[in-house]
This record gives structure tokens, C-alpha cells and sequence, in this order.
């Protein structure tokens, strides 16, 4: 599976959950991981190039989450 296709399914996944639940990396890495049958090594992978074009952003409440930055 290509980079490109695993990152449109967390991006798909993150804004499913907003405003109902907030995402931990891990919890975006074990869910996908075990969708697509990949590790989760390409998971982080394409959650990292995300963050780095800004399509999704770092929040801190009380934890680290993954969340799509405000408009």
C-alpha cells in the first residue's frame, strides 16, 4: 500500500473522530496498522508526513493528540 493511500485513511479516520473523540498517535497507529494490514512503522511514517505539510497538527491537553488544525 502506498504512503499517499495510508495517510488519506488516518486523515479520513481524524476527521471522523472530531468534535467526538481525540486521538492518540497510538491509537491512530493500532487502528490503521490493523485495517490495512500494515506495520505501524508506515503508519507513523505517514502521520509524520502530514503533520509536516500541516494537514493535521500536535495538540497538548493532558496528552499528546492528533487533531485537523482550526481554520
Amino acid at each position: 500500500m502506498e504512503k499517499a493511500e495510508v495517510a488519506q485513511k488516518i486523515y479520513e479516520l481524524v476527521e471522523k473522530s472530531t468534535g467526538k473523540k481525540k486521538l492518540k498517535s497510538s491509537d491512530i497507529q493500532k487502528t490503521i496498522s490493523a485495517d490495512l494490514s500494515i506495520t505501524r512503522d508506515d503508519v507513523k511514517a505517514a502521520l509524520r508526513d502530514l503533520v509536516d505539510e500541516g494537514k493535521l497538527i500536535y495538540t497538548y491537553f493532558g496528552g499528546s493528540f492528533i487533531e485537523i488544525p482550526p481554520k
